[in-house]
């Protein structure tokens, strides 16, 4: 029987099981891509879930004040009752901090201050004539705008 022999092969012609260099950046590079997508999207749906804790206090204390007025013919502490508006009366929450910085005997405006980034860029207020309005600054991302007209719940406005 005749054995034939494999022709020598170099070392460098031997392909080993790992991975070249190159593929490892390209892979590293994709990574990188996905994750500066993923990350503000992420961030700008953490934001959306906190913003409603903003809303339901105010409409809460809306409310309140207006069944308040009823009672009493003013939004001031009068009778011995203290008004919802009363600095002793206010409720913050987790994230935002509560305050009437306008109260008069026939008006009032109520405002939630977010208290943590990026949430105190977040300012939510209502009035009397439950006109509701958003001013959005610093440090919250940028895909959140201000409104004159409404409270901001998601990304691109009003």
């Amino acid at each position: 029987m005749k054995t034939t022999s494999l022709p020598c092969q170099s070392p460098r012609s031997v392909r080993s099981g790992g991975f070249t260099l190159i593929e490892l950046m390209i892979t590293v590079s994709i990574v990188a891509i996905l994750a500066a997508i993923a990350m503000p999207s992420y961030r700008n749906y953490a934001i959306r879930g906190q913003l409603p804790e903003a809303t339901a206090a105010l409409s809460a204390l809306e409310a309140n004040m207006e069944r308040y007025y009823q009672d009493n013919r003013t939004y001031l502490s009068a009778n011995g009752f203290l008004s919802p508006c009363d600095p002793l009366s206010l409720k913050n929450t987790a994230n935002y901090t509560i305050t009437c910085p306008t109260l008069t005997a026939n008006t009032f405006q109520a405002e939630a201050q977010g208290t943590n980034s990026p949430l105190s860029g977040f300012q939510f207020f209502v009035d009397q004539t439950n006109s509701q309005s958003t001013i959005v600054g610093p440090p919250a991302p940028s895909a959140f705008a201000s409104c004159a007209t409404a409270w901001v719940t998601r990304t691109g406005g009003c």
